[in-house]
């Protein structure tokens, strides 16, 4: 993993000095916009929505749209007094009770890695967080800008968890009418947790769905259905993605029961095309030969005549 941030954790006249890191990856299937016709990546223009033209990047402005319509365009100048920070510190606010924070205020969560210098107050406030049974809440610049954070600790590592704001968590505009509950139904319901209960193993969970379409795309790329363009062949330095990895998987198994890989095989039709060229090119040599020799039949034939014609003269 690679830090994405450096600062120290402060809580009174403490401070640790730490690495964050993001906890969490998205493995979610994706896919991109292409030519059905010859697989050509969609490519999308910044257009105007009122002149029609194409607009640049050095014209463009960030604007806030109000609640009628009308929009206002935000300067340089404007967006530079802004509040912003550029603090390096989490700072510890308060210790609360892990059962007053609701799950749906956390965002995004990172590990906290001391540094060398800070490994023993990081493992001291990792004891009290764990002997209290509460958690940190702290505020942390982030982009420059500051929010809402608290620390728990997860298989001995401090997790920072930022949070979204009160006026962001959306309340429900609808009623439920559930009628008479009788308490029969409530056994019921209480039998069958029951039957249900059981320890959280997040490895008991498999995502199917991003499973189906490598298998699919697998097939289609041993198939032979993959459609070539400028964009295939990636640098050394890039990020490979699915396809082009299986691609690869492909023809190292192709190698191996000695078969030429889909790469190897284009020299062979331009070989082909190019052969085809030169046996053009030798059509016309053949042509003139034969109508050289028909010439010379001819002059023959003529010479033949007018000594036989001289032959009768005398």
């Amino acid at each position: 993993m690679r830090a994405i941030w450096k600062g120290a954790v402060s809580f009174g006249l403490v401070s640790v000095p730490v690495k964050l890191y993001s906890a969490t990856e998205s493995h979610d299937v994706s896919f991109r916009q292409v030519h059905a016709k010859d697989g050509g990546r969609i490519k999308y223009q910044r257009v105007c929505s009122i002149d029609g033209e194409e607009v640049p990047y050095a014209d463009i402005a960030k604007g806030f749209e109000t609640e009628d319509g009308e929009m206002v365009v935000l300067t340089d100048d404007d967006l530079a007094e802004l509040p912003t920070s550029s603090s390096r510190e989490i700072s510890v606010e308060k210790f609360v009770p892990r059962e007053q924070i609701d799950p749906l205020l956390f965002e995004k969560s990172y590990y906290l890695e001391p540094e060398s210098s800070g490994a023993k107050p990081y493992a001291l406030l990792r004891q009290a967080l764990v002997d209290a049974d509460r958690m940190a809440v702290v505020t942390v610049a982030i982009r420059n800008r500051t929010t809402t954070a608290v620390l728990r600790v997860r298989d001995d590592v401090i997790v920072m968890q930022t949070m979204m704001w009160p006026d962001e968590i959306r309340k429900p505009d609808f009623n439920i009418e559930t009628g008479e509950v009788k308490d029969a139904e409530v056994k019921m319901a209480q039998m069958l947790v029951e039957t249900l209960a059981g320890d959280f193993d997040p490895d008991e969970f498999e995502d199917d769905y991003a499973e189906a379409v490598q298998a699919v795309v697998k097939a289609k790329i041993e198939g032979g259905e993959i459609q070539r363009t400028p964009t295939s062949t990636k640098t050394g330095g890039e990020v490979v993605d699915l396809l082009a990895a299986l691609q690869r998987s492909v023809d190292a198994a192709k190698t191996s029961r000695g078969e030429a890989p889909a790469e190897e095989k284009k020299p062979a039709a331009k070989k082909s095309s190019s052969s085809k060229k030169s046996a053009a090119k030798k059509a016309p040599a053949k042509k003139a030969a034969s109508k050289k020799s028909a010439a010379s039949k001819k002059t023959a034939k003529k010479s033949t005549t007018k000594k036989t014609a001289a032959r009768k003269a005398s």
